[in-house]
């Protein structure tokens, strides 16, 4: 088909995001955050039951397994404990045995405590600015994975911060969590999916990049080759409908650098996009792109009907 978005889209009303979706989202993020906060906790209850150890707060300096303990409800990061010295750590913890343990009292196990909580919420909060990005990549990652193992085809994976690609396991739960990369065949033709890979030709980050070749071919000279890429798209996971237009305006220009560099090498792979929040004028803008063959597909990340045509498609470029 000429137009791959009329399997699943009937107008610019098929993209937007409805209600349901964004509070299933919202919840989400929800269950995500206090998933990722469970080992800190942990770490609190464990510095806890080590700090009940001393008696007084300069008693703390003694016990060995909470220095780093210390150090972070002292409110250094973990980055920036790498750049300190010790002279310079011991300062740190004292000044917070100083100014805030010892004002508290007998309570300076709690106050210890709750610093500690505090300065490691700072560090969850960073990870949750991308967490959106994770899970959206998790889900379309499920939906090829699926779509494949359903069609009885085979497909390789390469796991994040590794260079060795190895076959998909029968059991393979969770495995969206872990991978960079995913190769099958087309037919008889190789295609390998790279997330988060800088192009050359744009000279920027393009969230997927479709290549007609195995991975054992995949390298920067491939990277290089424009001729190389079949299709590229941008992924994004944002539920906040505040946070949409940005996004899109991120995409949108993303996409048309994409579209401008390949021009101009007379080359002109298909492009996508796919998002959670998309408002109605974002759907608008969205749905005339892809009339005018400036995008050749798109989709809306909250629904499983349009993910799974968007897979099949992918998978059959």
């Amino acid at each position: 088909m000429n137009k791959p978005y009329l399997q699943h889209l009937k107008s610019s009303k098929s993209l937007e995001t409805t209600y349901e979706a964004i509070r299933a989202g919202f919840v989400a993020l929800a269950l995500e955050k206090n998933r990722r906060a469970t080992p800190f906790v942990e770490q609190a209850r464990a510095l806890k039951a080590f700090a009940s150890r001393a008696k007084t707060p300069l008693d703390l300096m003694a016990i060995e397994e909470i220095q780093p303990g210390l150090l972070t409800a002292a409110g250094v990061s973990d980055k920036a404990t790498n750049h300190l010295q010790d002279s310079d750590k011991r300062e740190a913890i004292l000044g917070l045995i100083r100014n805030f343990l010892e004002p508290a009292g007998a309570s300076f196990v709690e106050e210890l405590v709750f610093r500690f909580l505090l300065t490691r919420g700072d560090t969850l909060g960073g990870s949750m600015r991308n967490v959106g990005g994770f899970m959206a990549q998790c889900k379309l990652t499920r939906s090829l994975i699926s779509h494949l193992k359903l069609a009885g085809r085979s497909s390789r994976w390469l796991r994040s911060g590794a260079t060795e690609w190895t076959a998909m396991p029968e059991e393979d739960a969770d495995i969206e969590k872990q991978l960079r990369g995913l190769s099958w065949n087309a037919g008889e033709n190789p295609r390998t999916l790279i997330y988060n890979l800088t192009v050359p030709l744009v000279r920027n980050n393009v969230d997927m990049c479709l290549f007609n070749c195995g991975p054992e071919m995949v390298s920067k000279e491939i990277y290089k080759s424009g001729p190389s890429y079949i299709a590229l798209g941008e992924l994004k996971g944002g539920i906040d409908p505040a946070g949409a237009d940005e996004h899109w305006k991120t995409a949108g220009t993303a996409l048309r650098r994409i579209h401008t560099a390949f021009a101009k090498a007379r080359l002109k792979p298909k492009t996508f996009f796919i998002g959670a929040a998309i408002e109605a004028k974002m759907a608008s803008e969205i749905w005339s792109m892809l009339q005018a063959g400036e995008l050749d597909n798109a989709a809306n990340l909250t629904e499983d009907g349009q993910i799974a045509s968007i897979s099949h498609w992918l998978c059959t470029l």
